[in-house]
């Protein structure tokens, strides 16, 4: 079928898309509406944690598709109660709360920390609602999570900005300490920042972070969105640093290609009233029958050990790859990587790795001097392989 052939333009016009279709996806594998087949390492921006269309997920969708849509959020319903004790059973946290967007996530962790500093004014009586968070940091799209976003050029876009997000600097502690007011109520925080870069937060920062806010009673929220279920390697990225949040948001990969996401938090901290959040579609029983297949393959024996071995077999290559061609170096946790460039030929990598003949690949650039990996946790050394090879033969084109 020819591209022409399609209506594209009854879509709003939002971000500037190739000239292609995509009809099918199984694994690592996309193909386009002329059968041309694609290796996929972005994988929805980190979404398909299991690639496209694993069967657990089919299956889930199916089964659960078959018995109960939609209740309402008025009302219980069984894969919403069994993935939130999933995932209470499998970290610090004590309630969930489900919605169907990071950003929606991080929406509700903003609302719970400034209902919280309501209830626990500062020593002054003061309401606390300033949530501290960072320079190039990503919370998502509403105008509540683009404030609170430290990307450059948002806080002008849909001016004005939501008030009460002043932005510290990432691995930096000091920077933290001196924004602390008596209006501050929270300091929120991605362990491992993708859309700058995939730059990591220092484990001895987040146990520093962890205990400034304890000392100055305040919540420490991470945005595990991109990071979360398994990507790093541990099932939540602040295990890394062996520490303990207040509050946590997880979305993209907690659905492995459906629309789910979470808020966690401790006990403590629940302290929502009935009316003051909610959402049409939270936690709805297909994409929470979805999510909790998507984490009974994370718990299975030895799968986080396989990404956190992938992971470095991935780190290897890339290292290789910069020995052969002159490029910066690596950084990343994980199957969550970057590849420093050297020079802005991200966006050329990109669109010459998609058109490759006969088969394409499909990579990141979210600045153009860097290249972010994001494959499913899944993916096989074989796939790593052919992605090396192929990314290097358009480097050797680049190059000439």
């Amino acid at each position: 079928m020819e591209f022409s052939q399609y209506d594209v333009n009854a879509l709003l016009q939002i971000t500037n898309r190739p000239n292609l279709v995509f009809t099918e996806g199984r694994g690592m594998w996309l193909t386009d509406h002329n059968g041309k087949r694609y290796l996929d390492y972005l994988q929805g921006w980190a979404v398909n944690c299991l690639g496209h269309s694993p069967q657990c997920i089919v299956d889930a969708l199916a089964s659960q598709g078959a018995k109960l849509i939609n209740p309402s959020p008025a009302f219980y319903n069984e894969p919403s109660i069994r993935l939130a004790s999933m995932l209470t059973a499998n970290s610090c946290f004590d309630r969930v709360f489900f919605a169907n967007s990071g950003a929606e996530a991080n929406e509700g962790a903003i609302k719970l920390a400034r209902k919280w500093g309501k209830l626990n004014k500062s020593a002054a009586g003061e309401n606390r609602y300033e949530i501290i968070t960072f320079n190039h940091g990503f919370h998502g799209r509403t105008l509540a999570t683009m404030s609170a976003s430290g990307k450059s050029g948002w806080d002008t876009m849909f001016a004005p900005q939501v008030p009460g997000f002043p932005k510290a600097e990432l691995n930096d502690i000091a920077s933290v300490e001196a924004l602390i007011t008596d209006r501050t109520v929270a300091v929120m925080l991605e362990p491992v920042q993708g859309e700058s870069g995939v730059i990591p937060a220092q484990p001895e920062f987040m146990q520093a972070l962890r205990a400034l806010t304890k000392q100055r009673n305040l919540l420490l929220i991470v945005d595990e969105v991109q990071a979360g279920m398994g990507r790093t390697g541990e099932l939540f990225a602040y295990q890394l640093s062996g520490i303990e949040p207040d509050i946590m948001t997880l979305g993209k990969g907690i659905g492995g290609g459906v629309p789910l996401s979470a808020m966690l938090c401790r006990e403590e901290i629940a302290v929502f009233e009935a009316g003051e959040q909610g959402g049409t579609y939270n936690g709805n029983p297909v994409m929470t029958a979805v999510g909790a297949a998507v984490l009974d393959e994370l718990l299975k024996p030895g799968f986080l050990q396989s990404v956190k071995d992938t992971g470095a077999y991935l780190r290897a290559e890339l290292l290789k790859l910069c020995d052969r061609h002159g490029l910066e170096g690596e950084r990343g946790e994980g199957l969550l990587r970057a590849l420093k460039l050297g020079r802005d030929i991200g966006p050329q990598i990109v669109e010459q790795a998609r058109n490759l003949e006969p088969v394409g690949l499909l990579l990141n650039s979210p600045r153009p001097d860097l290249l972010r990996f994001m494959p499913a946790l899944n993916v096989s050394r074989d796939e790593i392989d052919q992605m090396i090879a192929m990314l290097s033969a358009v480097l050797d084109k680049i190059g000439r």
